[in-house]
C-alpha cells in the first residue's frame, strides 16, 4: 500500500477529549483500570473455558473467541488513550495509525459476525435440539468463526487500504482519541467519494446482514418458547440465551447511537463518549454478563476457585 501523491504526513496528532487538564490524571486512572479489568476478565474467560470440561460446547467455543476479539480490538485503541492524558506529545506515527485502524476494524467487524453466529447457535439449540450435535458440529463452528475473521480481515483491508492511499495536506490532527477512518478521510485533499461510498456500503451490509440473522434467529426462538406449555420450561429455555441477548442489545444499541445520532455541534464529542463505551467498556462488560447470568459459568468458576484453594499450601 502506498500513500497518495503529494502526501508528506509522517504522523498524526490525536486531539482526544476536550476535558480540562485538572481531570486528565483522574481519567488516566479510570481508563487504565477499565482496560486492565477487560484484559483480566476476558483472559480469565478464555482460560476457564479451555480448562473446564463442562464448557466444551459450541456456545462456549464461540464465547472464548468473543473474549479473544474483545481483547484484540480494545488493545488496538485503548493503551494510546490513557497515555495521551499524561504526555504532551499526542502524536502517532503514520504506520502506527495504519496498524491501529487495520486491527481495530478487523476485530470490530468480526465481533458483529460472531454475535450473529452465536444467535444461530442458540436458534439451533432451542428450535432443533435433536439435531443440534449434528448441525453445530466442531467443523461447522470452526468454519463460522473462521468466516467471521475472514470477513473482518477483508473489510478492514479494503477500508484501511483506501483510507491511507489518500493524500493528506489539510491537517494531521485527528479529532478523536484513536485513528478513526471517517475522521482521517476528512483530512484528505484528494477526492473521498469512493471512501464514503465504501464506508456506507460495507458498514451498511455488515450491520444489515448480522442484525437480520440475529433478529430472524430470535423470532424463531421466541415462537418456540411461546409454544411451550410449561412456564418453568419457558423461563429455563429463555435463560439459555439471555446473556447473548443482553450483549447484543448493548453492542448494537451503542452502534445505532453512533451512526444514527443527528449531526449537531456536540455530536462529535458525543460520538467520542459512545466510542469509549463501544471500544473499551463493552469488552469489559461482555465476560461479566456471561459470568453473572450463566449458571454453568458460575459453577465452573466455583470449581476452579476450589482447585486453586486446595493447591495453595497456606490454606
Amino acid at each position: 500500500m502506498t500513500r497518495g501523491n503529494g502526501t508528506e504526513v509522517t504522523e498524526f496528532y490525536l486531539l482526544g477529549f476536550g476535558a480540562k487538564q485538572d481531570f486528565h490524571y483522574a481519567l488516566f486512572i479510570v481508563f487504565l483500570v477499565i482496560y486492565v479489568t477487560a484484559m483480566v476478565v476476558n483472559t480469565g474467560m478464555i482460560l476457564l473455558i479451555n480448562t473446564d470440561s463442562r464448557l466444551q460446547t459450541p456456545m462456549y467455543f464461540f464465547l472464548q473467541h468473543l473474549a479473544f476479539i474483545d481483547i484484540c480490538y480494545t488493545s488496538a485503541i485503548t493503551p494510546k488513550m490513557p497515555q495521551n492524558f499524561i504526555v504532551e506529545n499526542k502524536s502517532i506515527s503514520f504506520r502506527g495509525c495504519v496498524a491501529q485502524l487495520l486491527v481495530y476494524v478487523i476485530f470490530a467487524t468480526s465481533d458483529c459476525y460472531l454475535l450473529a453466529a452465536m444467535a444461530v447457535d442458540r436458534y439451533v439449540a432451542i428450535c432443533k435440539p435433536l439435531h443440534y450435535p449434528i448441525i453445530m458440529s466442531r467443523t461447522v463452528c470452526i468454519l463460522m468463526v473462521a468466516g467471521s475473521y475472514l470477513i473482518g480481515s477483508i473489510n478492514s483491508s479494503v477500508h484501511t487500504g483506501f483510507t491511507f492511499s489518500l493524500s493528506f495536506c489539510k491537517s494531521n490532527h485527528i479529532n478523536h482519541f484513536y485513528c478513526d477512518g471517517p475522521q482521517i478521510i476528512t483530512l484528505s485533499c484528494s477526492s473521498i467519494d469512493i471512501n464514503i461510498m465504501l464506508i456506507f456500503t460495507f458498514v451498511g451490509f455488515n450491520l444489515m446482514f448480522t442484525v437480520s440473522v440475529i433478529t430472524v434467529s430470535y423470532m424463531y426462538i421466541m415462537a418456540t418458547i411461546l409454544k411451550m406449555s410449561s412456564a418453568s420450561g419457558r423461563k429455563k429455555t429463555f435463560s439459555t440465551c439471555a446473556s447473548h441477548l443482553t450483549a447484543v442489545t448493548i453492542f448494537y444499541g451503542t452502534l445505532s447511537y453512533m451512526y444514527l445520532e443527528p449531526h449537531s455541534d456536540n455530536s462529535q464529542e458525543n460520538r467520542k463518549v459512545v466510542s469509549v463505551f463501544y471500544g473499551i467498556v463493552i469488552p469489559m462488560l461482555n465476560p461479566l454478563i456471561y459470568s453473572l447470568r450463566n449458571k454453568e459459568v458460575k459453577e465452573a468458576i466455583k470449581v476452579t476457585g476450589k482447585k486453586f484453594i486446595r493447591l495453595d499450601p497456606n490454606c
